[in-house]
């Protein structure tokens, strides 16, 4: 691949975050009696947008109560948020990537200040040219700030390539116009990620190895 500036996805494609998000989502399910899920289940049915998620699972979204619960979610996650590592190899590609000259930014739908204090806070806002992140904390589509973000890199769109661990990554990147590589150890298992027709990798060593690096 021709590519000059690689746009990651945060959650799930960087930081290992999976667990956490299943254990606030079955907090919060427990809190309203109703079944708790595993990773599994989960990673089946996580979508965008995020509150097709809580009503699949059983919560009651209408009349404001979604806007609630993603309060009630963003605060429990917060809590708990720095016990959240990276995927094996992150630090190790990230400055690989850096290193044979290739641009990176984020594109993520976490919210803009948590997301910039995270990844300050890891150390690894050594390695990005752009941070874009989400206006609110309701985990809507990322379409229209990745449009924004494609207009600041500059580059072509066959020499950009975006990087996630879902289908909507895939949605964003074609909407983008952009080549797009998912991987499987995040938010949504394999099976998913394959109808997309993308090409679906591993873990992150394996990304560095397709982009030739490493």
């Amino acid at each position: 691949m021709s590519i000059r500036h690689v746009v990651w996805d945060w959650n799930g494609t960087l930081l290992d975050d999976v667990w956490l998000c299943v254990d606030v989502l079955n907090a919060m399910l427990a809190q309203r009696g109703l079944p708790g899920v595993n990773s599994e289940h989960y990673r089946r049915n996580f979508r965008f947008p995020v509150v097709e998620v809580y009503r699949n699972f059983g919560f009651d979204v209408s009349n404001g109560a979604f806007e609630r619960m993603s309060v009630e979610y963003i605060d429990a996650y917060q809590a708990r948020r720095h016990l959240c590592g990276l995927h094996p190899d992150a630090h190790e590609v990230l400055g690989a990537l850096k290193k044979a000259g290739l641009g990176q930014s984020i594109l993520s739908a976490y919210r803009q200040d948590m997301l910039d204090s995270m990844i300050k806070g890891m150390n690894l806002d050594q390695y990005f040219d752009n941070i874009a992140g989400n206006s609110d904390i309701y985990a809507a589509s990322k379409v229209d700030y990745g449009r924004r973000l494609l207009a600041k890199i500059g580059a072509a769109k066959d020499e950009v390539v975006m990087i996630g661990d879902t289908e909507h990554d895939h949605e964003v990147a074609k909407e983008l116009g952009i080549p797009c590589i998912l991987l499987e150890h995040g938010h949504n298992e394999r099976p998913r990620l394959e109808k997309t027709g993308a090409k679906v990798l591993p873990d992150l060593k394996a990304v560095a190895r397709e982009l030739g690096v490493g």
